[in-house]
């Protein structure tokens, strides 16, 4: 069965005001105040260690055990409220619901851990459309290690050379890079057209153009 994956964060769904959010409660409890605006939007699809070290690297000298003091506080309080900003992209629905249909198997892949996600997919009503999750902590190893998107494809029902991963950062290019497979990434995150320094095979300027490129870049 032909597959198509999905990242989560930056792809399916802009999360970058809660994350943001989550990361300036942590600098808050700290006696900074927020540290991290919405201009940051790209860092916070890079996970919460990443936002975490550019707010302490706003505040001069910082070292890698304070990133790691206040990581668990970030995952708290993500969360706390995962979903009072979220919004999953236009189109994204239809366009799974489309490949569904045509009889794609459709599966997620996400840096995010995998019980964040799992809370996060049901409360935007999505979880169902998608055959199979893999967290950041699924497996011993995370993107851009091929391992979990290959347990996505499997999971999903499908195949590895008959699939696609779809995503937003040079994360996904690499993964895809070492699973073999194909990969489009989205230019309506932070980054925008800023994507194509990457080379992946297609960029996915909205969903409506996601079956057609499918059924293009999928080996039947």
């Amino acid at each position: 069965m032909r597959t198509v994956v999905f990242d989560l964060d930056g792809t399916l769904a802009d999360t970058s005001g809660d994350l943001l959010a989550a990361a300036n409660a942590c600098f808050r409890d700290l006696g900074h105040g927020d540290m991290l605006g919405p201009d940051d939007a790209l860092t916070a699809f890079h996970g919460g260690r990443a936002m975490l070290r550019l707010g302490f690297s706003r505040l001069g000298a910082w070292t890698e055990a304070q990133v790691d003091a206040q990581y668990p506080r970030l995952l708290e309080a993500y969360a706390a409220d995962i979903d009072r900003h979220t919004r999953v992209y236009p189109g994204a629905v239809a366009a799974v619901e489309a490949l569904r249909a045509a009889g794609f198997a459709t599966a997620i892949c996400t840096n995010k851990p995998e019980g964040l996600a799992e809370t996060l997919t049901r409360r935007l009503g999505i979880r169902d459309l998608f055959g199979a999750l893999i967290g950041a902590d699924t497996l011993p190893v995370r993107k851009p290690d091929p391992a979990p998107y290959v347990a996505a494809v499997a999971g999903a029902g499908g195949a590895v050379p008959r699939s696609m991963l779809i995503g937003d950062t040079d994360t996904d290019r690499k993964t895809a890079a070492a699973a073999g497979v194909p990969v489009a990434l989205v230019t309506f995150g932070p980054e925008g057209q800023g994507v194509a320094r990457l080379n992946p095979e297609a960029l996915l300027d909205h969903f409506d153009d996601l079956p057609a490129l499918a059924h293009r870049l999928i080996p039947l």
